[in-house]
């Protein structure tokens, strides 16, 4: 729940500041969601990115093609990821990988790795629509070797039952990004207000939205949905630090918040006029930052799929 409200607080300031942050971000979430307790007092107080995504997919997570390879008492690992947050800054980087490709899903575990290592190489920045003081990195692992006590989770697991201790990573990661939408959401809202209030449009909880100004009906259609965002958000971290399953609520948060961040703020450069598109405010900004929000840690059709799976009890095989 701390991490959720710190979180939506920071992004209500700039969501790429806050994803630049040491220790704020979704590789730190992961280490906590599947860490020994020998992990996380060694690997507790690292900067960890996220690495995830492959030239060859991206939202199906079970495609991994990077490999971790068992040598003696160490990992080697061979990839390569792209479009990894504060890849270029973060310490180390929780990487996912296959131990065996012909194993499928169950055989994809988490590793962390050190930034600065041998074998690991940033081959480059990404140029983005948006969250732009936050650098995006195209990271590649050429035998990159590290203790196998770096297998992020009890190493003694069956591999066959990997897979699902490395998905619970997005229960923990989802309500973050949640609350990144939460923060910049409430930012628009806000300016907005005062953009409206300053050309005499009178918003009113007193009347109806239907007896109002379209403006001032907007704004409170737009607030509403923000508000449900913000509940469900604090539910799904909630549900977290009871060590309550959240996945259905994780997902849905992402799914809510995610999508009201870019209408909120696509909406607002709208009602704005001139003032909105141009650089005279932050609507334009906050605009194109959000829209990332609705993208990773699962697109807005892969959380409607995690929901509809809980909802049904069926698994990803009988749904896709």
């Amino acid at each position: 729940m701390a991490a959720v409200v710190q979180t939506m607080e920071a992004s209500w300031g700039d969501v790429a500041m806050m994803l630049s942050l040491p220790y704020q971000g979704l590789g730190n979430a992961a280490i906590s969601a599947v860490a020994t307790d020998e992990q996380l007092e060694r690997l507790g107080k690292v900067w960890a990115a996220m690495a995830i995504t492959e030239p060859e997919f991206g939202s199906d997570s079970a495609a991994v093609s990077t490999t971790a390879t068992l040598d003696g008492d160490e990992y080697v690992i061979n990839g390569e990821k792209i479009f990894v947050t504060a890849g270029s800054r973060a310490t180390h980087i929780v990487v996912w990988a296959t131990l065996d490709k012909s194993l499928g899903r169950p055989a994809i575990k988490s590793f962390i790795v050190p930034r600065e290592h041998p074998g690991v190489t940033v081959e480059r920045l990404e140029h983005k629509l948006g969250i732009k003081g936050s650098d995006t990195a195209v990271i590649r692992f050429d035998n990159a070797r590290i203790p196998k006590g770096n297998l992020l989770g009890n190493p003694e697991i069956e591999v066959g039952k990997g897979f699902a201790g490395v998905m619970e990573t997005f229960d923990n990661t989802r309500p973050i990004v949640a609350a990144m939408a939460v923060g910049i959401g409430r930012a628009a809202l806000e300016e907005i207000r005062s953009v409206l209030t300053g050309a005499g449009v009178e918003i009113s909880y007193d009347k109806p939205s239907h007896t109002q100004s379209a403006a001032a009906a907007e704004f409170l259609r737009m607030e509403a949905d923000w508000e449900a965002s913000y509940l469900l958000s604090l539910r799904a971290a909630w549900q977290a630090d009871n060590n309550i399953p959240n996945s259905k609520e994780a997902s849905m948060s992402k799914a809510k918040a995610g999508r009201m961040a870019s209408d909120v703020t696509c909406k607002t450069v709208e009602l704005a006029g001139t003032t909105g598109y141009s650089e005279q405010s932050l609507l334009e900004k906050w605009a194109r930052d959000s829209k990332i929000l609705d993208i990773f840690e699962g697109t807005q059709q892969i959380q409607q799929l995690v929901v509809a799976r809980r909802l049904l009890g069926l698994s990803s095989s009988e749904l896709k």
